[in-house]
């Protein structure tokens, strides 16, 4: 019963109150922060067993007293209203009963890439871009361009952002994959349509601690800065290649002007790259299954498709297909397709979990 696996988050909470009165835990202040931290965390929980308990609670007295015939009509009255009541509060329980996903709050590196479609995925990627820094604006959150390389015919061959702000990835995560996109290029003189594809990666932002690099694993070399960049660009060896040498992962960065910071914000999308390596790998040990609860964010699977001749978006993970594409990529409805996703891996992971 629900009942009984909720009883033990109210014991703890209860616990942990009175262990934070224990003068062994007042004078010790990592352990303070420690039970604090999870006094905290498990505070939306408790708070929602408890209502769930009480209305259970309210349930068997008021039906112990429909025989009575002073207060029988009034216990069937409060019966109906509890009872309608306790679907809802039961449903947000199994939400708040499926495990945290520890990266939610962190901030992200948002890679874009063109790959099929030569220009026109570049143009998209700058489109698809642009939609995500005006969500950012809406939602209060910073972008920082950490490096980028521009093509010929406008928009980006491939693009790196550092987001920070409130629950970045926790928004963000299911937007890895590849998207690709329906439409007439502006160079197209027949009217026909023609498809691209760009692949999009969500990066946890990971702390130093969190991953440790052997230098002896690093080949780094230093060049000189090509492409859109001002005055600055070629009049010093300030770009900067960083190559795993055990993964090949490679990552450049030319957009700063000293070598210095772009050695340093290359090595933390180096670490953040491979924080999302090991995220895969765990993944692919806990099979094909679990990748599907959580939407893996694998580059490789095609995620949404973008037809602009019938202003129509296709999210093919989960079946959602709307037909305001133009409103979707100014930015602000993004939650339109956001939000679904979400509700169907909460889902997913829900049915996993037996609630």
């Amino acid at each position: 019963m629900l009942e009984e696996k909720l009883l033990p988050f109210i014991h703890r909470f209860e616990e942990i109150n009175r262990l934070l009165c224990e003068p062994t835990i007042t004078n010790d202040i990592a352990k303070m922060t420690a039970l604090s931290k999870e006094q905290s965390d498990m505070e939306d929980i408790v708070e929602a067993s408890r209502q769930y308990i009480g209305m259970l609670q309210t349930i068997r007295e008021n039906k112990a007293m429909l025989d009575d015939p002073e207060l029988g009509e009034l216990a069937k009255e409060e019966l109906k209203e509890v009872e309608a009541a306790l679907p809802e509060v039961e449903q947000t329980i199994k939400h708040l009963l499926v495990p945290k996903d520890p990266n939610d709050e962190r901030n992200i590196y948002l890679e874009m890439r063109a790959g099929t479609g030569g220009d026109e995925a570049s143009l998209f990627v700058g489109n698809l871009f642009n939609t995500y820094m005006r969500y950012a604006d809406v939602r209060g959150w910073r972008v920082e361009v950490i490096s980028s390389s521009e093509s010929d015919a406008g928009g980006y061959k491939e693009i790196v952002a550092l987001i920070k702000g409130d629950k970045v990835y926790s928004r963000l995560k299911y937007e890895g994959g590849t998207h690709r996109v329906q439409r007439v290029p502006a160079t197209e003189s027949q009217g026909r349509v023609h498809t691209s594809a760009i692949t999009v990666a969500i990066l946890p932002e990971v702390d130093d601690i969190e991953i440790e690099i052997n230098a002896t694993d690093l080949k780094i070399d230093v060049m000189r800065s090509s492409g859109n960049g001002g005055q600055s660009v070629n009049t010093t060896d300030s770009a900067v290649r960083i190559t795993h040498l055990p993964t090949g992962i490679v990552v450049v960065n030319q957009d700063g002007k000293s070598q210095h910071k772009n050695k340093d914000a290359a090595m933390k999308v180096l670490k953040a790259r491979l924080y999302e390596m090991q995220m895969q790998e765990q993944l692919e040990s806990e099979g094909a299954a679990r990748k599907e609860q959580v939407g893996s964010g694998d580059r490789s699977a095609r995620i949404r498709t973008y037809n602009y001749p019938q202003n129509r978006i296709t999210d093919h993970r989960i079946g959602l297909t709307l037909y305001r594409l133009d409103e979707i990529m100014s930015g602000g409805l993004l939650d339109e397709l956001v939000d679904p996703a979400h509700a169907y891996f909460q889902a997913q992971l829900m049915s996993a979990s037996g609630l």
